[in-house]
């Protein structure tokens, strides 16, 4: 169903919207609409511009409580705005000061980690390091080279070049070493070392002793560091989670602010002598709009006009949808669809019918439609997911139909069938011969929801005012004379009962044909145009007989399309059949592993199957004679 709307245009002076916005509007529900394009008749009307002044601090409010661990506590009391801007201000500068002192301990430390790690291949030498660096007349290069090229430069080059070379630390593919030169010479024999691919490393000049010293004293100063900065992580911890409280009150008393001022976007002012009013305009429930307006009632300052008849408003009234606890889930399949326009049908109810009745007779089975129930169930009652909950309807139905299919977990021999075996029994019909009694059942099921779709095509036509499609078009009251005239043959037909006279046949199906081909002209007619008939009369009479062709196939086609219904109920039992000759069930004694891990892969791959092909039926075989999903949802300000 579809909640009933109503236009309210509020207005009152221009400083006092917030009021009526934080006290008022905030209570209720309302879709707001852009006053300037709904108010165009209006004279001097102009839009409401202000910066929005809370937009910073609620920025940084949230960047406060994005950076919290665990849930956001409930606000345990309400708090005013100029406190909630307060509490925000204190503790920003407060994160900020600390975010700041671990920023400068997290860059001290990093710069010790690239000097340890610059100090570290070297640990082999056993020589102060700070007297290394301070040679006069010896110069000194630390790096290292590829052991490939140190091989070469040791077996050819070393002996013949006045160096002294000290090697530290090697791996699979480096050498780390350094090497010592006299200061004359230095530019000659770098350049040997650079041919041979020699890396060079700067130590910096600040360690005492050995490069093992120095690696220690390095360590502990950076575990001095790291305890620095968890000391930090501690004061910024206890700082969030001692005021986690007051950010929950002051996030949400910003979060109404701001949302509130940004209403202004959707206001617009108008001047009548020297005072200026806001104008708001919006959709409401009927039931929201009289409890608005009675709250009102004694507010000097705030009036309020209901527009009643939708005719005089620019915009289409949004879709609202009020259903049932038990249908509510199925309004995904709607939204997926499209929600329904404001004056159309709301097949949410048609849908959860129809949709687990066909799910249940496809996928009939105690046993597994019992865990489909249950499982779907607790799904939902964890998860709150609506899929869930449409999976635990549709077993509901599948264990209702494994009654009257007679089936338990696959087995047939467990309980009698309160109605029939699907894959056994047998109807005899007149013309076709035997044929299954599902397959009958099921087309008979398709063509009962056919006929109550035109019936409902008919009523949206109605109040869509629109007489083409309620009276003329093929799921309009002309085809449902026509295809319910041909049901009612077929049926009399196939039971041996007698048939009506021919004239009341040629009116039941000719004459509904004939409106059908005649349904342009017949419109203009009926909307009283100056053209009835086209100018080309021979292209209007071979395009109208190629249309009644592809009506005709359209209804033969649409109402074989549900005879997959009973396919599927029959290959259901025919599957699980399967599953129980693999499991040996025929010999006395079944292997157990066998049929639960077949029941699992039928009920899940089947399952998903079946829901989609109904999924498919609904939309292709029901929606599309009746329902346009072209309404646009309800979005109340300030919700998400």
């Amino acid at each position: 169903m579809i909640e009933k709307m109503k236009f309210l245009s509020i207005t009152g002076p221009k400083a006092d919207i917030d009021r009526v916005i934080d006290q008022y509007l905030s209570k209720y529900e309302i879709h707001l609409e852009n006053a300037l394009s709904e108010l165009r008749s209006v004279k001097d009307l102009r839009p409401y511009i202000e910066i929005n002044p809370y937009k910073d601090v609620y920025q940084r409010s949230n960047e406060l409580i994005s950076s919290l661990s665990g849930p956001l506590p409930a606000p345990q009391k309400q708090m005013s705005l100029e406190d909630a801007i307060s509490v925000v201000n204190e503790l920003d500068s407060q994160m900020k000061e600390l975010s700041g002192e671990k920023e400068a301990l997290e860059a001290q430390k990093q710069t010790l980690d690239e000097s340890l790690e610059k100090v570290m291949p070297f640990v082999g030498l056993d020589y102060d390091l700070r007297s290394i660096l301070h040679f006069k007349y010896i110069k000194f290069r630390f790096g290292r080279i590829s052991r490939e090229y140190y091989t070469k430069f040791e077996n050819y080059v070393y002996d013949t070049i006045d160096t002294v070379l000290y090697k530290c630390m090697e791996d699979d593919d480096y050498v780390w070493a350094v090497y010592f030169v006299p200061d004359t010479i230095a530019d000659r024999v770098d350049a040997i070392y650079a041919s041979m691919h020699f890396e060079r490393f700067y130590l910096p000049d600040e360690y005492d002793g050995t490069p093992t010293e120095a690696i220690q004293s390095l360590k502990e100063h950076i575990a001095q560091i790291s305890a620095s900065i968890t000391d930090v992580d501690v004061k910024i911890s206890e700082a969030m989670d001692g005021r986690k409280a007051e950010l929950a009150a002051a996030h949400e008393k910003l979060a109404s602010f701001s949302t509130n001022f940004d209403v202004r976007k959707l206001a617009a002012c108008t001047k009548q002598d020297v005072n200026t009013f806001y104008i708001l305009c919006g959709w409401m429930t009927e039931r929201d709009a009289k409890s608005f307006q009675k709250e009102i009632e004694n507010d000097i300052n705030t009036f309020c006009i209901v527009e009643d008849d939708h005719n005089n408003i620019l915009s289409k009234p949004p879709t609202k949808l009020k259903n049932p606890g038990l249908f509510k889930p199925f309004e995904m399949f709607i939204q997926m669809y499209g929600l329904p326009a404001y004056n159309e049908i709301d097949p949410t109810i048609l849908i959860g019918i129809t949709y687990s009745f066909l799910f249940g007779f496809m996928f009939g089975d105690v046993g597994q439609g019992l865990c489909l129930l249950i499982g779907g169930f607790l799904l939902f009652k964890t998860r709150k997911m609506s899929l869930a909950a449409i999976i635990s309807c549709c077993g509901f139905f599948s264990t209702i139909f494994g009654f009257m299919f007679g089936s338990v977990f696959g087995f047939e021999n467990l309980i009698t069938p309160v109605w029939l075996r699907p894959a056994e029994h047998m109807t005899n019909l007149p013309f076709i011969g035997k044929l299954n009694t599902v397959f009958i059942v099921a087309v008979a099921i398709g063509m009962g929801i056919i006929l109550l779709t035109m019936v409902l095509n008919i009523i949206n036509s109605l109040r869509d005012h629109d007489p083409e499609k309620a009276y003329f078009d093929t799921n309009g009251a002309a085809g449902l004379v026509f295809y319910g005239a041909m049901v009612a043959t077929v049926v009399l037909y196939m039971t041996g009962n007698p048939l009506p006279a021919t004239v009341i046949l040629i009116i039941m199906f000719v004459i509904p044909l004939l409106i059908i081909f005649f349904k342009d002209p017949l419109t203009n007619m009926v909307e009283k145009k100056a053209k009835i008939m086209p100018e080309q009369k021979g292209m209007f009479v071979v395009q109208g007989l190629f249309e009644l062709f592809e009506v005709l196939l359209s209804y033969f086609s649409n109402t074989l399309s549900f005879v997959r219904v009973g396919a599927f109920a029959v290959s259901h039992a025919a599957m699980m059949e399967v599953v129980l000759m693999l499991a040996g069930a025929e010999a006395g004694s079944p292997n157990w592993i066998v049929i639960v891990i077949g029941n699992l892969f039928v009920c899940g791959m089947e399952g998903l199957i079946v829901g989609i092909q109904v999924l498919r039926l609904e939309y292709y075989e029901l929606f599309s004679r009746f329902y346009h999903g072209t309404g646009r949802a309800f979005k109340p300000y300030g919700h998400a």
